[in-house]
Formats: structure tokens, sequence, C-alpha cells
């Protein structure tokens, strides 16, 4: 028989529904943080000569006297090598911030040099070029703002043949890119854009990585999804970023940890999605995370473990995509080895890069949302206690474990019968004793769910003194009608 207070608690217990509903209001939230600002940074290709790296020579820093020497030897030297070797000394000296100053100051220095971009002689046209992109890596806006004049000529040079001049036109574009907003508008009607899908079909990996530098500062820029993105979207970009993001022996680590990365900007975007999913990202993506679990801890694939992070940040934000389940996507994911995939990837960041594995379980959260055959696999496959001893490692991790396990608890009665009995209980009541309002408020929502399907484990919350675990948060305004709630449920079970 029930007492007075009792009867009057019942009215405050959640129904399924109702947290449903706050888990959905609550990954809303966490998906909008995701969509974090992406730092950029500028790049600087250098690549001496067998002759300088010998030399080991310090760069002198040069006044205007020397540049107007160097520049007047490179215009009208008698002898090619004489012409060349007064660039390249002009372009070491511009690896001072003093020079750099010097020289954008110096009337007419930066039109010469792009009328030395735009000569016959191969040679010093690329060593013009360099000279731009040492200009064009400065960390004082207004020197590479003074680039500006040659971006036309440095994407017209994207369509030749020498593939060292594409790479180097690439980075200094990239770098210009970062820089300020005057640039990219300048870019964007000079064509950028189709500049960039027309290199993306080139042989060489380097000119390929130089692309996918530069596409991703395009990319970031604050204007992208109105100004940019659209185009990138409209080109042939797309469906060539997924072929280099195919798995296999051709895959190049460097090539592909920048198209992922550009991927990942154009989904947080949301400009159109759908398009991405079309062209099968989901697919794709699905296969190279297979790939990387396989790969990740083999010596003879350094570098793929830079891909895991962009990989898994594209398929968490893709699965959020109505469009997913047109396209069969989340059927494509439900494939078993796609669960054990991300357990070897969970593994590898936890020994490896423990900061990032907020982002396999961000995906393993969308995998378990709305998919009862990858709740089975993970249940089936026994990987509970590896998931609960995650639970130690900070508090962003615990939030994203405890809710992972609400929606395997969520499935229903089936589902919780493979909870408990078990660790469950027990760990949870160590993320009860946290101070963490977050941790505490989902381990309150998997108990919720826990009692609802069974009741007997209310039973064995009660004589490990849940009681007294809740008590410690009756006072937080934050949790008060939750641990109320909970504390009626586990009463009348």
């Amino acid at each position: 028989m029930l007492s007075p207070r009792q009867g009057l608690l019942r009215p405050v217990g959640c129904g399924v529904e109702e947290l449903r509903r706050r888990r959905r209001e609550r990954e809303a939230a966490l998906r909008r943080a995701r969509r974090e600002q992406q730092l950029v940074s500028k790049r600087l290709l250098r690549d001496d000569t067998p002759e300088e790296a010998e030399g080991g020579s310090v760069a002198s820093i040069l006044g205007e006297a020397e540049i107007q020497q160097f520049l007047w030897l490179a215009q009208r030297g008698t002898e090619e090598k004489e012409r060349e070797g007064a660039l390249v000394s002009l372009r070491r000296g511009l690896q001072h911030p003093e020079t750099q100053q010097t020289f954008i100051r110096l009337e007419g220095s930066m039109r010469t040099l792009v009328g030395l971009l735009t000569s016959n002689h191969a040679l010093l046209q690329l060593e013009a070029a360099r000279c731009l992109h040492e200009l064009s890596h400065s960390e004082q806006s207004e020197v590479a703002e003074a680039c500006l004049p040659a971006t036309s000529y440095l994407l017209t040079y994207l369509a030749g043949h020498s593939s060292d001049l594409i790479e180097l036109c690439l980075y200094t574009l990239g770098n210009l890119i970062v820089e300020s907003e005057a640039g990219r508008r300048q870019l964007l009607p000079q064509g950028i854009v189709p500049a960039l899908a027309s290199c993306i079909q080139s042989p060489h990996l380097p000119v390929l990585e130089a692309l996918g530098y530069a596409l991703s500062q395009l990319l970031q820029a604050k204007e992208a999804p109105k100004k940019i993105i659209p185009s990138v979207l409209a080109s042939s970009i797309p469906q060539h970023m997924l072929r280099l993001l195919q798995p296999g022996p051709k895959l190049n680590p460097g090539v592909a940890v920048e198209f992922a990365w550009c991927l990942h900007y154009i989904i947080c975007s949301q400009v159109n999605n759908a398009l991405l999913i079309t062209h099968g990202a989901v697919s794709t993506l699905g296969l190279l995370l297979l790939y990387l679990a396989g790969s990740v801890q083999s010596p003879e694939d350094a570098g793929l473990e830079l891909l895991v992070c962009p990989v898994l940040r594209c398929l968490s934000n893709l699965l959020t995509e109505e469009a997913v389940e047109a396209e069969g996507g989340q059927v494509q994911l439900r494939d078993e080895r796609v669960v054990v995939s991300v357990f070897i990837l969970l593994q590898f960041l936890l020994q490896k890069h423990p900061s990032l594995l907020p982002e396999g379980l961000w995906l393993l959260n969308n995998l378990t949302a709305n998919s009862p055959s990858i709740c089975t696999s993970l249940l089936s496959l026994d990987l509970i206690k590896p998931l609960l001893q995650l639970l130690p490692v900070s508090n962003v991790v615990s939030v994203l474990v405890l809710t992972v396990l609400c929606n395997v608890a969520e499935k229903g009665p089936a589902y919780c019968w493979h909870l408990w009995p078990g660790p469950l209980l027990s760990s949870l009541l160590d993320t009860l004793a946290l101070s963490d309002t977050d941790v505490v408020g989902q381990s309150l929502e998997l108990l919720q769910l826990l009692f609802l399907y069974r009741p007997e484990a209310a039973q064995a919350f009660l004589q490990q003194s849940g009681l007294q675990a809740l008590k410690r948060h009756e006072e937080e305004a934050q949790l008060q009608d939750r641990v109320l709630a909970l504390q009626q449920t586990a009463l009348h079970r």
C-alpha cells in the first residue's frame, strides 16, 4: 500500500516521450556546438636548392638599395643565371619582416615582381612566385595584401604545365585567402572555384595536397556558406573529393587529410548535404572508417591517424540529415563491422589522442540514436563494459558514454535486460558522486529508463545506497525535478 506522500509523488515521473524530447533538445545543442569555428593558418613552402642548404648562411636583412639592385638585375641582367640569382637573393631576404616592409613601401617593387612572374623564362617565373609566396606568408596583413595585384596571374598559372609552379601558386593563394575578405572578394569573380576544380584532376600528389589546403582556407571563410560553398557544390569538386577519399592502396594520407577537412567544412555549413549524400558520401566515409580501423596502428600507414578526426566528424554530422535515411545511408552503416571499427578507433584514441575521444563517441551516439540493429550489435559483441571503462576519462566523455547507453536503454525491455544485471549500476553510482551537472543529469536519465523497463534494477539501486546518492543533488536547481522523479520511480518499483 502506498503512503499519501508516495501517492502525491507519482505525477512527477517522466515517461519515455519526455526523456526522448530532452535528449533531442540536448543533441541539437551538441550539434550546434560541434560546428565550431575552425582555426585557419598559413603555410610556408620552402625548397632551398642543395647549394643554399649546404651553405647554411643566414639571409641578411635587405635595405632599399639592395632590393632595387636585385630587382634591376633580375630584369636587366645579361645572363639568365645572374637574373635568377638576384631573385634567389631577394627571396631569401624577404624571409625577414623588416625586408618585407621595406619591399612593399618601395615604389614599383610589386609591379616589377609581378612583371617577372609573367616573364617567358620558367626559372625566373618560379623564383618570382617564390618571392610572392614569402610575402604571402607574412604575419603582417599589409604585406600579404600588397600581393593582391598578382592573384589573377596566380590563378592563370593553375592551368599551366609546371607542377612546381602550380603547387607554389596554390599555397600562395591559400595564404592570401586567409589574410583578408578583400582578397577573397577579389578571387571569387576572378574564377578561383573553376580554377580549383580544374586542378583537382591533377595526377601530381603535391599539387592535390596544395589544392586541398587552398580550398580548406576558402571554405572556412565567414562568408563561405552564402558566397563560396554553393559554387563549390555546383562544380565537379565534391565528386573528385570523394574519389580521393576512397580507401585502398592509392589513398594518399596527405591528400586525404586535406580533403577530409574540406568535406567537414562543407557538411558543417549545411548548404546542401543532401547533394553530398546523393554522391555517395556516407558510403565512402563508412568504407574509409573501416579502412582506418584496420590501418591506424600499423607503422606502414603513418599519417592515416590524422584522418580519424575529420572522418568521424563528417560521418557524425551526415547521420543527422534526413536525406541519409532516404538514400539508405543508415542501412549502409548497420554492418557490425562499423561498430567494431568505432571501438577500435576509440581504443586507439584513448591511447594516442584522448582529447579526440568525444569525436568517436559522438559518432557512436548518432549511430545508436535511431538504429536498434546497431544497439543490438553493441550488446551482442559485449561492448558495454569497454564503454563503461571510458567514464573516468573526462566529464565530456562521460556525458557521451551515458548518452549512448540511454540510446540503447530507450529501445525497450529486451535491451535493458542486457544492461542489468551487470556493472552498470555501480558505474552510475560513481557518476552520481560527481559534481558535474551534465554528467549527473545524464546518469539520472539512464536510471529512469532502466527502472522503467527493468523494475528489479530499482530495488538493486536502493540496496546499493542509491537514495543517498540522489540526495546529494536534491538542492541543485537544474536537477531537482529529475532527482524527485527518480526517487519516486525507485520507491514504487
